[in-house]
């Protein structure tokens, strides 16, 4: 395994990007009238989701609400997330830098929730308290593809109202129907959070194939049912993908919350890991070895029973309370699952190659950092004729060993 060597490919994905953050920002914000006398309170709700820019969209959105002459403060807009604690959640906006000495806002972090008239609904409906006495409530979301289920609303606004607003009870209330739930309960619930909490305007975001800005709208409720399927759609064409179909072990070196909510997007991988519902027809993936998890993921482990093996590198930083209350809120336990742990890269390479019945030299091993950073990959030889002629795909003439001597990855360059 040690004569082994990849070789680095790019892909070229649309380049959408927004260049001034804050100036795109504080222009839409500029033309909002919102009907809120001066002094009023308004809650800004901030997700748990590595957005990019996310310190700047925060500030940007709290400097309006200052110069509206109103006084802002930040909710953590999370369910199980943060290990479904005050303290939890309020560390995972700190990881981001939302902390009030950068934002200029405090932060009002609590699991306790308002029950909302449900008015015919199957599920009751809750929202943060502090969300829910304040006067008005600006959400800031990322619009992408979920990773459990697809429809005309996946991650976003919506979904944000639905249970980001309605923390860890309104979690629990939603994945007790289980996908189903999720597929039909997120946006009639949203619109009672909308209807009953004073929700005054979305700031919705898109991102790029390389994880940078390419979209901010800022969007009144009324308006969230109608836009909020055209940015999804749009973030969907931007998404980044595999150059290939056929794997027979991918390296991923990091995992965790602060990339997916699943640590690794399933749209990416193929695979689903929710009992009843199939995987995607391609990717084909025989054997999956993550090698470590995110510090941003605090220890938040889920998604690695999307994988086969995982590194006892990994396996040292699971905290696995937080991980299971996860699961269990979600319904979805396979996903927590733990894999074979190897002791070390090599050797969770050496067990993949084993599974996937090939050997290091005629095998399809792909390596990637993590499943938002796909603009420059690894692959085996066995990969290389298929990428030589394919469109947006440059395979360089830049190698690298597939391990060390020491029997580690070297460093993704």
């Amino acid at each position: 395994m040690l004569g082994v060597q990849l070789t680095l490919v790019k892909q070229e994905f649309e380049a959408q990007r927004i260049e001034n953050i804050r100036q795109h920002l504080e222009q839409q914000l500029d033309e909002v009238q919102l009907n809120l006398e001066s002094g009023a309170s308004v809650a800004v709700a901030v997700g748990s989701r590595g957005i990019a820019n996310l310190r700047e969209i925060v500030c940007s959105t709290v400097k309006w609400i200052l110069n509206q002459g109103w006084k802002p403060f930040i909710i953590p807009a999370m369910g199980s997330h943060g290990g479904a604690t005050p303290e939890g959640q309020r560390a995972v906006l700190e990881h981001y830098g939302i902390t009030e000495a950068n934002v200029g806002a405090p932060i009002l972090s609590s699991l306790e929730v308002v029950e909302l008239p449900s008015e015919g609904l199957l599920n009751k409906v809750y929202m943060d308290k502090y969300a829910y006495e304040a006067d008005g409530v600006i959400v800031i979301n990322r619009i992408k593809p979920h990773t459990d289920f697809h429809g005309q609303f996946e991650s976003g606004l919506m979904k944000m109202c639905a249970i980001g607003l309605g923390k860890h009870k309104q979690a629990l209330e939603i994945h007790r129907f289980g996908v189903v739930g999720l597929k039909e309960r997120i946006v009639p619930t949203a619109r009672q959070i909308i209807r009953h909490g004073k929700v005054k305007l979305g700031i919705g975001v898109v991102e790029n194939a390389s994880s940078e800005t390419a979209v901010i709208k800022v969007l009144r409720p009324e308006e969230f049912e109608e836009e909020e399927p055209k940015l999804l759609e749009h973030a969907r064409r931007l998404m980044p993908k595999l150059p290939v179909d056929q794997i027979d072990v991918l390296i991923i070196d990091e995992f965790g919350k602060d990339i997916s909510g699943v640590g690794l997007d399933p749209n990416i991988i193929g695979r689903i890991g929710i009992r009843g519902e199939p995987d995607a027809e391609k990717p084909q993936i025989s054997s999956i070895l993550l090698t470590d998890l995110t510090d941003g993921s605090q220890g938040n482990a889920l998604g690695m029973g999307l994988a086969d093996v995982i590194t006892r590198r990994v396996y040292d930083k699971i905290d696995f309370k937080a991980t299971y209350e996860n699961a269990v809120t979600s319904g979805f336990l396979q996903r927590a699952k733990l894999p074979i742990v190897a002791e070390t890269d090599v050797e969770g390479i050496s067990y993949g190659l084993r599974a996937a019945c090939r050997t290091p030299e005629n095998a399809r091993i792909v390596r990637i950092k993590n499943t938002l950073r796909l603009g420059e990959l690894y692959v085996s030889d066995a990969v290389l004729p298929e990428l030589q002629h394919q469109p947006g795909v440059k395979v360089t003439d830049q190698r690298l060993p597939l391990v060390q001597a020491d029997g580690s990855l070297p460093p993704f360059e």
